[in-house]
């Protein structure tokens, strides 16, 4: 279980392919606090640590993770945005995550709000699902990244997110461009009053 709040961003050391998995080598300044098993969100998507040493650490993603997040883009040199798994004694600051990404969305526009940014993504819209709760409302929370962002503008397809000075700097936001790939995981909540209403 995850917040939201992304901790820093690590840096992609290595990439190695193993049958249909990809084994992740990266770096980033908690490593040392890091033990085999934990769990930590990159990019929105829990992974589980395999190996640390010298300074790295190593996630495994299977095939069915790559198939449905923005992790089988990354290159070597790549920032990906890293949250350890959160402390149940103390103040939610984002929403709650589950760090299972639903699918990838593609951002359309990017627009300089004079120090701050607006971001526009587009997600493929599926009815069925979209009745199940994979959808996002107008101040409702999505995660794009694995960053708890609050929802503007949505349509079917679409939604808009507004990311402050901090967060640009601290996230791999800065690096995001349009067309550039990335990962969203909707709001459980909402998908559990969905599924509730659909067996009412």
């Amino acid at each position: 279980m995850f917040s939201g709040i992304v901790e820093e961003f690590a840096t992609v050391v290595a990439i190695n392919k193993d049958r249909e998995n990809i084994d992740f080598t990266l770096t980033c300044s908690f490593v040392n606090e890091l033990k085999i098993d934990q769990s930590v969100a990159h990019n929105g998507v829990c992974l589980t640590v395999v190996k640390i040493e010298n300074g790295n650490y190593v996630v495994t993603a299977m095939k069915e993770t790559l198939d449905k997040s923005n992790l089988g883009c990354l290159k070597v040199g790549d920032k990906v945005n890293v949250e350890r798994s959160m402390i149940m004694n103390g103040r939610l600051d984002g929403h709650i995550v589950q760090g299972h990404v639903d699918q990838t969305a593609i951002c359309t526009d990017k627009v300089d709000q004079n120090g701050s940014y607006t971001f526009t993504f587009k997600y493929k819209f599926d009815k069925d699902m979209a009745r199940r709760g994979y959808i996002t409302v107008d101040k409702g929370s999505v995660t794009v990244n694995g960053v708890s962002l609050t929802v503007c503008n949505p349509t079917d397809d679409s939604f808009q997110v507004n990311i402050i000075p901090y967060t640009f700097e601290n996230t791999n936001f800065q690096d995001i461009e349009v067309g550039t790939k990335v990962n969203i995981e909707f709001d459980i909540i909402g998908k559990y009053i969905a599924r509730i209403a659909y067996f009412a």
